[in-house]
C-alpha cells in the first residue's frame, strides 16, 4: 500500500452499532476493496490521535466508525491535519454520517463509494459554545436530558431506559427552560429544547415545549421507535448567531453530539468551520 492511500480506522466498541463482528466485517470490506487499513484505532484504549502522528506515518485517510460523539471528539483533536476523515455509520443516530452521505447511507454504501473514488473532501461548518465545537448538532435545555435515555437504549437496558425516560420527564418538564435572546425569537417563556443543526445558511434552530418534551419521553419503550426531534416544534430559522440563556439563570442543559454536557446560564453558539476535510458523495 503506498503512502497515499494509507489508511487507520478507528472504531469505539461502545458505540450502537460497533461489536467486534461488525469491526471484522469491515475490515474486511475495506481488505477487499484494497484500502486495508494499517492501524486499528479502539479510541476507548488509545484516545490519543494527533495530526503529528498520522503525518509521520503517512496517514492520508482516517475512517471512523464510531458514534457522533466520538466522531466529534476525533475530529476536535485533528486541527492542523492536512489528511481526509471518513465518517461512517457506527453509533446510535449517525448524524454526521446521514449529513454526509445522504440519510439512507449504510456502511456497505459508504464503503464501496469510497473504494470507488466516488468520494471527495468538503469543508463543513459545526457550532462554537464556549465548551468547544459541535459538529452535527446541539441541544439547550432540560430536554437534553434525552442523552441519558439515549445511553440505556444503547446499552440495550429496557428497564433501565423506561425509568430513566421517566426521570428525563421530569427534569424536562421542571428544569431551566432556554429563552433566545439574540436573535429575539420563539417563545418568551422559553423551552425545554433549543436544537442547533449546522448548515450552510447557518445554525438551523428548532424550539421542543417542554411540554411536548416531557410527554415524549414518559412513553419510555416507545423511544425504540421514535425520535424526540419527530415530535412537535417550532422552526425559528437559520442564523449565523445564536445567544441563548436560562429562564433563571442555572447552568444551562446541554447534548453536544448526543453526549450530556452542562454550560453556563448564557451561551452563545455560532457557526464555525471544522478543523478538517471530510469526505462527502462528489456533485
Amino acid at each position: 500500500m503506498t503512502s497515499n492511500t494509507l489508511l487507520w480506522l478507528v472504531v469505539n466498541p461502545a458505540s450502537g452499532s460497533n461489536d467486534e463482528s461488525a469491526q471484522q466485517a469491515l475490515v474486511d470490506s475495506l481488505t477487499q476493496a484494497g484500502f486495508a487499513p494499517d492501524r486499528l484505532v479502539d479510541i476507548t484504549k488509545d484516545p490519543d490521535i494527533a495530526p503529528a502522528a498520522l503525518d509521520a506515518a503517512g496517514v492520508a485517510t482516517l475512517a471512523v466508525f464510531t458514534g457522533d460523539g466520538t466522531v466529534s471528539s476525533v475530529i476536535a483533536g485533528l486541527g492542523g491535519w492536512r489528511g481526509n476523515v471518513l465518517v461512517l455509520p457506527g453509533g446510535t443516530t449517525n448524524l454526521l454520517a446521514k449529513a454526509l452521505h445522504g440519510e439512507d447511507v449504510t456502511l456497505e454504501n459508504a464503503v464501496e463509494a469510497f473504494a470507488r473514488g466516488a468520494l471527495a473532501p468538503v469543508q463543513r461548518s459545526g457550532i462554537a459554545w464556549s465548551g468547544g465545537l459541535a459538529v452535527c448538532e446541539l441541544l439547550a435545555g432540560p430536554g437534553a436530558t434525552w442523552s441519558d435515555v439515549r445511553e440505556e437504549l444503547r446499552e440495550g437496558n429496557l428497564v433501565a431506559m423506561a425509568q430513566t425516560a421517566v426521570e428525563a420527564a421530569r427534569q424536562s418538564g421542571n428544569g431551566a427552560l432556554v429563552r433566545l435572546c439574540e436573535p429575539d425569537i420563539g417563545k418568551a417563556e422559553g423551552y425545554g429544547g433549543v436544537r442547533l443543526v449546522p448548515e450552510a445558511a447557518g445554525l438551523v434552530v428548532d424550539g421542543y415545549g417542554a411540554e411536548s418534551v416531557a410527554d415524549y419521553l414518559k412513553q419510555g419503550l416507545a423511544l425504540l421507535r421514535r425520535n424526540f426531534r419527530e415530535g412537535p416544534h417550532d422552526q425559528l430559522g437559520a442564523h449565523l448567531r445564536v445567544h441563548c440563556q436560562t429562564a433563571n439563570g442555572a447552568a444551562m442543559d446541554l447534548m453536544v453530539d448526543g453526549e450530556r454536557m452542562t454550560g453556563k446560564p448564557e451561551e452563545t453558539f455560532s457557526l464555525a468551520p471544522l478543523p478538517v476535510n471530510l469526505l462527502a458523495p462528489v456533485g
